[in-house]
């Protein structure tokens, strides 16, 4: 008490004062400044904390009152008690928010921009332009002719046949019962293993009963492509590398790019060896890719070759496992052309040489499918095949992003079960496929064009330079330009394979009739004259 009864009667100084200009909120601490007795003296507390509420409250309720009318803050929101608010205009809260800087399109990962980007490969381009204007020899004979797609139309009939008989009992049973339990409930990702046995069954016929195939080792996908990526999933890191043997398939850059950020690494094989590879080939593209700093996780194998249509021997299957043993690296063999032979030449499966000699099966994994060799792509039926424990296991789980439906399943289990059916089936296609194959070549000799030798696959490897405008890729894509827009066939350009050579052309021919294969010598024959006349 005596300290604030002294400083509340403290004599002015009397030396005058400059006054300072009053600054903002100078009324404020006016009427505060001389609560600070009256907060140290008796019921200090209480007072302390009662009046400088009671002034904010009080200040707060000046405002109010003296706010301007013009006031731009939110009106009240409508009520039932005032009908004339209901009238009032909504807030411009949203506006504003919207005014607070540009607002761009929503975006897409960067992942996903690459992709989304329109198709620039010849490839894709030719598939796009068959697929919007295709040819019938009735309804459309001024369309594009469709020989860039490797699919086998040959033998639907058979197909036909076969599901107009037994579509239903396949899926209902022979005595008309529907076990809804076995198609409408979940099934295993990784494939039944009902429709493993029968696969199993399958390709050992298919491949001569040369090479037996255990489904405890299969993992089942919709389709080859996940098979595949699924395995460069498994095998390597994003930025790792494959070794792939050139010219190949044009899908691998999708296949393996796009989601597992495998790279690919073109081994170059030339024509005077008919495309084949070389282990001296491989040596050298994986020292060099080495020397570049990007590690070499496998190769990446087509067997039949796919687009030449070649086989790999049982000495170059033996030399390719000794290599990956050295390297210390994986082998991926795409055998999904494996029962679509028409030529002389012995089919060797890399399991078949596994099963004969003491090599390191965990590091070999195939990869099947029976979108070519059973007509069926539609059906999205895959398979890997490996003998490492840890890539199956990981395979098992990925294919929860990749399996095929239960009623297929069952379907095939019931047509690859038939064995006269696929007996006979095997026998007439190859017939076919055969019989069209040396029609089309023909066909291409009358022209002056020349085929390389193969064996199997849907396709032959043709080679066009002579029509060329320059021996380049530049002159490569001018011709196909050329086939495609103005003789409206569509086929796929060497360098859309990755062949170091201009002027190859892949040409499918199981997609056509044998009454078709005239129609295309013919418009192959009008692009050949006009490229003749303008050299």
């Amino acid at each position: 008490m005596t300290l604030t009864l002294t400083r509340s009667f403290q004599k002015p100084n009397p030396e005058p004062r400059v006054r300072a200009p009053k600054p903002a909120g100078a009324t404020a601490m006016r009427l505060i400044v001389p609560l600070q007795g009256v907060v140290q003296g008796r019921g200090g507390l209480i007072l302390g904390s009662l009046i400088p509420c009671a002034l904010f409250y009080f200040l707060q309720l000046y405002l109010k009152r003296h706010r301007s009318p013009n006031s731009h803050s939110n009106p009240p929101s409508p009520s039932t008690s005032s009908p004339n608010l209901a009238e009032m205009t909504r807030t411009s809260s949203r506006s504003n928010l919207l005014s607070r800087g540009s607002i761009g399109p929503v975006r897409i990962s960067s992942r996903a921009v690459p992709i989304a980007k329109p198709n620039d490969s010849p490839y894709y381009i030719g598939m796009d332009k068959a697929s919007d204007d295709p040819y019938n020899r009735l309804s459309n004979p001024d369309g594009v002719i469709q020989l860039g797609l490797a699919e086998n139309r040959l033998c639907f009939d058979l197909i036909e046949k076969w599901m107009l008989e037994n579509l239903s009992a396949s899926i209902m049973g022979r005595d008309g019962d529907l076990s809804i339990s076995g198609i409408a409930t979940y099934q295993p990702f990784d494939g039944t293993l009902e429709l493993k046995l029968a696969m199993a069954s399958f390709i050992s016929r298919v491949m001569g009963e040369a090479a037996l195939f255990e489904p405890s080792q299969m993992v089942l996908t919709a389709g080859a492509t996940p098979a595949i990526e699924t395995l460069c999933f498994c095998l390597a890191d994003h930025g790792n590398a494959f070794l792939v043997p050139t010219p190949y398939y044009p899908g691998f850059d999708r296949d393996v790019k796009w989601r597992s950020g495998v790279e690919l690494i073109p081994v170059h094989c030339r024509s005077t060896d008919n495309f084949m590879l070389s282990i001296s080939a491989l040596d050298q593209a994986f020292n060099q890719t080495r020397k570049r700093g990007t590690k070499i996780r496998g190769i990446l194998l087509s067997n039949p070759a796919n687009p030449v249509g070649n086989l790999l021997s049982r000495e170059m299957l033996y030399d390719l496992l000794d290599f990956a043993r050295e390297k210390n690296i994986h082998i991926i063999s795409d055998e999904i052309f494996a029962g679509s032979l028409y030529g002389n030449e012995e089919f060797v499966s890399m399991a078949e040489v596994l099963d004969s000699e003491d090599f390191d099966k965990n590091r070999v994994h195939i990869v099947y499918g029976l979108s070519k060799d059973l007509s069926i792509p539609g059906f999205r039926v895959g398979m890997i095949y490996s003998f490492n424990e840890d890539v199956l296991t990981a395979a098992r789980k990925l294919t929860r992003f990749s399996s095929i439906s239960a009623p297929t399943q069952r379907l095939l289990v019931s047509m690859l079960s038939d064995t006269r059916f696929i007996e006979e089936y095997i026998e007439i296609n190859k017939k076919r496929m055969q019989n069209m194959h040396d029609l089309f070549v023909a066909g291409l000799k009358e022209l002056g064009i020349r085929c390389a030798d193969s064996s199997g696959g849907l396709f032959c490897w043709a080679d066009l330079s002579k029509f060329l405008p320059s021996y380049s890729e530049k002159g490569e894509l001018e011709l196909w330009d050329k086939l495609l827009n103005v003789a409206k066939i569509n086929v796929t350009p060497g360098s859309a394979c990755h062949c170091i050579e201009p002027g190859w052309f892949r040409c499918c021919f199981t997609t056509l009739v044998q009454e078709d294969i005239p129609v295309v010598m013919g418009r192959i024959r009008k692009v050949a004259d006009t490229s003749a006349s303008c050299s």
